[in-house]
């Protein structure tokens, strides 16, 4: 049975993305992956996009979306460091990532973001396929 993982920050526009087009590719066999946002903002940050393109993960069609957009119930809920009050969705198991959110700099910033995240999502795969959440 899969695991419904939500993925959450305030504008769904970078690092939650990233992590849901991570947890599509190399997860979808044990996961069912969602992103969402607290705020309405207008777009996926191009430079998230290009720098998942570059990795094989095609991001084109994803779009920012709120809490409401998602189910009200996950069994995994990931914020990605949100430096303010993480929202509260009912889950079985949570965690906090921590992620410094690369907007607003330099490409690098994103690519390392991307690596960093494929890297929490391959952990976080191989702990549900334990059973260790």
């Amino acid at each position: 049975m899969k695991r419904k993982v939500a993925f959450v920050c305030v504008h769904n526009s970078c690092r939650s993305q990233m992590a849901e087009g991570w947890a599509k590719k190399l997860g979808s066999d044990v996961l069912e992956a969602y992103s969402a946002g607290t705020e309405k903002y207008p777009e996926v940050k191009p430079l998230a996009v290009q720098v998942m393109e570059e990795a094989g993960v095609d991001m084109s069609d994803h779009h920012p979306k709120l809490l409401s957009d998602i189910p009200a119930e996950v069994d995994i809920l990931i914020t990605m460091g949100c430096n303010v009050e993480c929202p509260y969705v009912p889950c079985q198991h949570i965690e906090d990532w921590g992620l410094t959110d690369p907007s607003g700099g330099p490409i690098e910033d994103y690519r390392k973001t991307r690596d960093i995240i494929k890297e929490k999502v391959e952990d976080l795969i191989q702990r549900v396929k334990n059973n260790q959440i």
